[in-house]
């Protein structure tokens, strides 16, 4: 027994001496049940919005002001004419549009058919959906404190841009998109400098006249030709079996694309530059961007209604920019003007991480 009992001594203290074993068995369970617990909600919290008030009586303004002082919605403006809709959509400023009809007011006193309409931005089918039940609350709420008129006769018309039919693969192709080329691309560049290290190659490297930024590009430029080719048989499947829309054009979706992939597998090297084996990088590469991707990106769960240090997180994350503009090009037809600001955030974290990846390779070097 006491033979039993020190070897179980032992075992204890072999996990207390690696970090890395602590970290995942007590910083692991923190980190998931924060992401799930704050992440994955359905609940939304100051979502964008625009109001067209054709009406601009006194019953219109109570109603904005009702929308407003839900919590549920963020007013970023008030359109003057049904064209600005569309373009505060492709500039992804807003996620649903209310339009008030004219002689709202007279409707309601008199007991007619009071009209609004709702138009979302059904790119992303779940949000906005979730939306446009929370405002039917809000209209509710409102008809119920005037007293002017019957629930009924709130007459509510909903339009569905971009997913009419209101088709949820319109959200899960591009997401999954995002995910597959994320995840697969990192994990093959994670266990690149990695498996140099384990094998013993790693003297030849270090012996080579080859600079750092020289290897690093050798290594990235093989799993970016095979990214593509994966990213154009997602891509396939998405138009011809899932029959995804193509508004925009191919030239600018390719080119995002290679963007992405670029960064992703500098964001993989950056984990094999830091890693002393296959598995500690196949881990990070795993644990460390597969969930922030499916969490915190937007592709399930809208970012508006996350606390703030996590809508701060996203910021960081190249999916959270590849899905906005992958849904802009194909759904939306946008050129590269409304996405020039994702493009460049995209650009500057590709850039960042080449120059991390780069420098960590120089301090192995030396």
């Amino acid at each position: 027994m006491k033979t039993f009992i020190a070897f179980v001594s032992k075992e204890f203290k072999h996990i207390f001496r690696d970090r890395r074993t602590l970290i995942i068995l007590f910083g692991m369970p923190v980190v998931l049940v924060t992401l799930f617990g704050f992440a994955i909600t359905t609940e939304i919290n100051n979502a964008s919005i625009a109001v067209l008030d054709r009406s601009h009586d006194s019953y219109s303004r109570k109603l904005i002001d009702k929308i407003s002082a839900s919590g549920y919605f963020n007013i970023k403006s008030e359109l003057q004419s049904f064209n600005q809709i569309e373009k505060s959509f492709s500039n992804g400023k807003i996620k649903l549009a209310v339009v008030i009809g004219n002689d709202f007011g007279k409707h309601l006193i008199t007991g007619k058919n009071a009209e609004i309409q709702i138009v979302t931005d059904a790119s992303d089918p779940n949000t906005a959906n979730i939306i446009s039940n929370y405002l039917m609350a809000v209209f509710q709420n409102f008809t119920t404190e005037s007293g002017v008129l019957p629930p009924s006769n709130l007459k509510i018309d909903t339009r569905m841009l971009y997913n009419p039919e209101n088709r949820s693969v319109f959200m899960f192709v591009p997401g999954v998109m995002t995910v597959i080329l994320m995840l697969v691309s990192a994990m093959m560049t994670s266990i690149t400098i990695a498996r140099e290290k384990e094998l013993g190659t790693m003297e030849i490297l270090l012996v080579s006249p080859l600079r750092p930024w020289v290897i690093t590009i050798g290594k990235v430029v093989p799993y970016l030709l095979l990214s593509i080719i994966n990213a154009i048989t997602i891509l396939l499947l998405g138009l011809f079996v899932f029959k995804m829309p193509m508004h925009g054009s191919y030239l600018l979706l390719f080119s995002e694309i290679v963007l992405f992939i670029l960064s992703s597998l500098m964001l993989g090297l950056l984990i094999s530059t830091m890693a002393s084996t296959q598995q500690t990088a196949m881990l990070g590469s795993m644990m460390g961007l597969m969930l922030p991707t499916i969490l915190l990106s937007g592709f399930i769960f809208p970012i508006s209604s996350m606390p703030v240090i996590l809508q701060y997180i996203s910021h960081i994350l190249p999916a959270k920019w590849f899905i906005i503009i992958i849904k802009s090009i194909m759904l939306k037809g946008t050129g590269f003007k409304p996405i020039a600001f994702e493009t460049g955030i995209l650009a500057f974290i590709t850039i960042v991480l080449a120059v991390m990846t780069i420098k960590k390779f120089k301090i192995r070097l030396e």
